[in-house]
C-alpha cells in the first residue's frame, strides 16, 4: 500500500484526471443501458419448465403469449358487431412493431373457455418476436390500446405489459429516491465533517462509482439478459459504499494532519491505514455479493454483476481519486466550515463511554440484546415466499386493473395454464391422466387430444378441437386453474400435479406456475453452496485480517442473528401489513419475493462485515500498541463509532429512499436493507460487539500456533 500511496501522491493530478475522464467517457454508453434492461429474470433456466417451453416452440410452434389483451365488448362476443370489432383489433395488433402473431377467441374456433362468465369479454393473445425487447412491445400495445376501442373497453395484461410498467415505474421512482437521498446525505456529511468541501468529496466518489457501474451494466445487456432492478442496487450501494469509504479516508487524513504530518505524509499514512481497511472491506463485500452469481436466475446474477462492479469502483475511487484530491486540496479540505469540526482524535467521548458502560456489565447487556433480536426473529414465524407479479405495482396501474378483470370475470387463468408434455404416450394414457388431473382442487378443466376433462369426467366430443395437441411424437396437455401462478398456491398446485403418475412415461411441466416452482427449487438447491461460499470466505478473510479464529466466528454468528431479526421485521411489515401509514399503501399478497429475500440477506451480510472491519481495524491498532482488550475496544469504538454511525445513516438513507417507490418489491428491498444496516450499527456494533469482546477477553485474539504462523506470513493487515 505504501508504494501505491506514494505513486498517487507523486502523480496526483494525472491520477485524478485519468480516473474522472475514464468514468465520464464510459457514461456515454452507461446511460443507454436503461432501455435495454428487463423486469423479469426469476425463471430457472435449468428447470423442466424451461425445457417444456422450448419444446412447445419447436414441436408445437406455440409459446406462452407475452401480452394478453382483454376486450370487453358492448354486446355478447358472438354477435356480428363484436366479431367485426375483434377483426379490426386483430389486424391492428398484428401491425404493431415487434409482434410476431396474434390469436384470439375468434381465430381459435370460439372456445367457451375464452369467454367471460357474462359472455361479453374475451381474450387476444400476442406473441412477441424473440429478437426484440418484449417490455418495449408491451408498452407500445398498452399505450395504444388501453381504453375505448370502437365501443369496446380494452385492458392489457401479460408479463411484457407488466414488465413495461415495472420498468417505467422504477425509472421514475429511482429519480425520486435520488432526489430525496442525495440532499439528506449531503446534510448528514456536512454535519459529520463540519465543512462543505470535506462533505462534497464522499459524494463525488460515490457518484463516480455509480456512473462507472452503469457502463458495465450496458456491456452486460449487450450479451445477456440483465435486470432493471440491478440499477437500484448500484445506486443505493454505490452512493452508500463510496461515501462510507470516503468517510473513513477523509476522517483519517484529518487525524494525521492533527498529529502534525505534512499533507503528502498524511495522505500516505491514510492510504496505509484506512486505505488498507477500505481495500480489505471492499474485497470482502465484493466476494459476498459475487455469491449471487451462483443462482440460476438472471435477476440475481444481475445483482451479482452490479454489486461487484460498484464495490470495485468504490474502492478505486477511494484509493485513486480521493487520495489525489486530498493531496491537491491539503488543508483546504476544511474550507467553508459550518459549525464545530467533529473529527478529533480524543480517546474519551460518547462512544468510548458507551463501550466502557457496556463492558462493565457485559453479560446482562448481551443477554438483553440477544433476547430482543430473538423477539424480532420470532415475528417471521409465518413468513411465506412468492414471486413478483402484477400485484407489486400500484393497484390503479393499467396492468393491475387488467389482471383484476381476468380474476373477476373469467373462471380460470387462461393465459397461464400448467403446460404438460409427454413423449410417446398413447391416447388412452392421455385420457386417464387428464381425468385424474381434473379431480385436483383448483383445476377448472384439462384440455388434451383426448378431449376436455372436468371434475373427473372427460368429454371426448371436444377431441377433434384439440387434435393439434398430439404431434411430433409428443402429447400436449393443458391444465387450466384458478390460482395465482407465482404464489405459494401455484407452487402447491404444481407439486400436486407432479404427484400424478402416467405409467411408463414422465410428464414434464411448464407454464407460469411450474416456472415459479422450478425457480424456487433452483434457489433452494443453490443455498448451501452460497452459504458455504459466503461463510467460508468471510472466515478466511477475517482471519487473514485479524489473526484470530474467534473474531471471525463471532462476526458470522452476529450477522446471522441480525438477519433473522430483519426477516422478522420484513414479515411484520409486508405480510402482516403493518406501518402502511408510514411507508405508503401496498398490496399484501401474503408472501414475500424469494429472490428479494436472498438479495437482502447477501447485501446486508456484506455490509455488516464492512462495519465489522471498520471497527476491528481501530480496536486492533490499540491492542497491538499494548493496550488491554477493554481499553482497546473503548478507544477503538470512540475513534470509529461516529464514522460507522454516519456511514450507516448514509447507506440507510440511500436505501430507505426506495420506500417511496410504488413498486412493492423495491419498497421491501429499501426498508429491509435500511433496517438491517441500522440494526447492525446500533445493537450489534455498539452493544453486542463490546459486550462479547469483554467476555472473551484475550481469547478474542486466539488462534492455533500453526494458524498464527500462516497469519504472520500472509496476513493482509501488514
Amino acid at each position: 500500500m505504501n508504494r501505491w500511496a506514494q505513486l498517487v501522491v507523486r502523480r496526483k493530478k494525472s491520477a485524478l484526471f485519468s480516473f474522472v475522464a475514464v468514468i465520464l467517457l464510459s457514461s456515454i454508453f452507461g446511460f443507454q443501458s436503461f432501455g435495454l434492461l428487463k423486469a423479469g429474470g426469476y425463471d430457472n433456466p435449468n428447470g423442466d419448465s424451461t425445457r417444456v417451453m422450448e419444446l412447445l416452440d419447436s414441436k408445437f410452434a406455440t409459446q406462452t403469449p407475452e401480452v394478453v389483451l382483454i376486450a370487453d365488448m358492448p354486446d355478447l362476443v358472438d354477435t356480428d358487431s363484436s366479431k367485426q370489432i375483434g377483426s379490426h383489433l386483430l389486424n391492428e395488433l398484428k401491425s404493431v412493431s415487434g409482434v410476431e402473431n396474434v390469436t384470439s377467441y375468434y381465430t381459435l374456433g370460439a372456445p367457451a373457455s375464452l369467454r367471460s362468465a357474462d359472455g361479453k369479454a374475451t381474450y387476444f393473445f400476442v406473441k412477441v418476436k424473440d429478437d426484440v425487447v418484449q417490455s418495449q412491445v408491451g408498452k407500445r400495445i398498452s399505450d395504444r390500446f388501453t381504453g375505448e376501442y370502437e365501443g369496446a373497453k380494452l385492458y392489457v395484461a401479460g408479463f411484457a405489459a407488466i414488465s413495461a410498467e415495472i420498468n417505467t415505474t422504477i425509472s421514475e421512482d429511482l429519480a425520486k429516491a435520488e432526489s430525496i437521498a442525495v440532499p439528506l446525505t449531503l446534510l448528514l456529511l456536512v454535519f459529520v465533517f463540519g465543512s462543505l468541501v470535506a462533505a462534497g468529496l464522499p459524494m463525488l466518489v460515490g457518484g463516480l462509482a455509480i456512473v462507472g457501474s452503469f457502463f458495465f451494466v450496458w456491456v452486460s445487456a449487450q450479451f445477456t439478459d440483465t435486470s432493471i432492478f440491478a440499477m437500484n442496487l448500484i445506486t443505493g450501494l454505490g452512493l452508500g459504499l463510496g461515501i462510507d469509504y470516503a468517510l473513513l479516508m477523509v476522517n483519517r487524513f484529518r487525524e494525521e494532519r492533527e498529529r502534525g504530518k505534512s499533507v503528502d505524509d498524511a495522505v500516505i499514512a491514510t492510504v496505509n491505514s484506512a486505505g488498507r481497511t477500505v481495500l480489505f472491506s471492499g474485497i470482502t463485500v465484493a466476494i459476498v455479493l459475487a455469491a449471487l452469481g451462483f443462482f440460476p436466475q438472471y435477476f440475481l446474477k444481475s445483482f451479482a454483476l452490479g454489486g461487484v462492479v460498484v464495490v470495485i469502483l468504490s474502492i478505486a475511487g477511494a484509493l485513486i481519486a480521493l487520495p489525489a484530491m486530498l493531496a491537491i486540496l491539503g488543508d483546504r479540505v476544511n474550507k467553508f466550515k459550518i459549525g464545530r469540526r467533529v473529527a478529533k482524535t480524543e480517546d474519551r467521548g460518547l462512544w468510548g463511554s458507551t463501550a466502557r458502560f457496556v463492558m462493565r456489565r457485559p453479560l446482562s447487556i448481551a443477554l438483553v440484546a440477544i433476547i430482543g433480536l430473538g423477539g424480532l426473529f420470532s415475528l417471521g414465524s409465518n413468513i411465506k415466499f412468492g414471486q413478483v407479479d402484477d400485484r407489486v405495482l400500484p393497484q390503479d396501474s393499467r396492468a393491475v386493473v387488467a389482471n383484476n378483470v381476468i380474476r373477476e370475470r373469467f373462471s380460470g387463468r387462461e393465459a397461464s395454464p400448467v403446460e404438460i408434455l409427454v413423449k410417446g404416450a398413447a391416447s388412452g394414457d392421455v385420457l386417464d391422466y387428464a381425468v385424474e388431473l381434473s379431480k385436483l382442487p383448483h383445476i377448472i378443466r384439462v384440455q388434451s387430444s383426448a378431449g376436455i376433462a372436468q371434475n373427473g369426467v372427460i368429454d371426448q366430443g371436444y377431441a377433434p378441437m384439440f387434435a393439434s395437441y398430439s404431434q411430433n411424437g409428443y402429447q400436449r396437455i393443458q391444465a387450466v386453474h384458478d390460482v395465482e401462478p407465482r404464489s405459494v398456491a401455484g407452487q402447491d398446485l404444481t407439486t400436486e400435479i407432479r404427484k400424478i403418475e402416467m405409467p411408463g412415461h414422465t410428464p414434464l411441466l411448464g407454464g407460469t406456475a411450474a416456472i415459479y416452482s422450478d425457480s424456487q427449487d433452483g434457489i433452494v438447491e443453490q443455498l448451501p453452496i452460497v452459504a458455504l461460499w459466503i461463510i467460508g470466505f468471510t472466515l478466511l478473510l477475517m482471519f487473514l485480517f485479524t489473526g484470530s479464529v474467534i473474531l471471525p466466528i463471532k462476526a458470522v454468528l452476529l450477522n446471522m442473528l441480525s438477519l433473522g431479526a430483519t426477516y422478522g421485521f420484513i414479515t411484520w411489515v409486508f405480510i402482516d401489513g403493518n406501518l402502511k401509514w408510514l411507508l405508503g399503501d401496498f398490496f399484501i399478497t401474503g408472501s414475500v419475493d424469494t429472490s428479494s429475500i436472498v438479495l437482502i440477506a447477501v447485501v446486508t451480510f456484506g455490509l455488516s462485515m464492512d462495519y465489522e472491519l471498520f471497527l476491528l481495524s481501530r480496536i486492533k491498532e490499540q491492542h497491538e500498541a499494548g493496550l488491554s482488550t477493554t481499553d482497546s475496544v473503548a478507544i477503538g469504538l470512540q475513534r470509529s463509532g461516529r464514522i460507522i454511525t454516519a456511514a450507516a445513516l448514509v447507506l440507510a438513507f440511500s436505501f430507505i429512499a426506495f420506500a417511496t417507490s410504488s413498486v412493492t418489491i423495491m419498497k421491501m428491498l429499501g426498508i429491509g436493507i435500511a433496517f438491517a444496516i441500522l440494526l447492525d450499527a446500533t445493537i450489534i456494533r455498539a452493544l453486542l460487539v463490546p459486550a462479547l469482546m469483554r467476555l472473551f477477553g484475550d481469547l478474542n485474539w486466539w488462534a492455533p500456533k500453526w494458524m498464527k504462523a500462516i497469519y504472520r506470513k500472509v496476513g493482509l493487515d501488514h
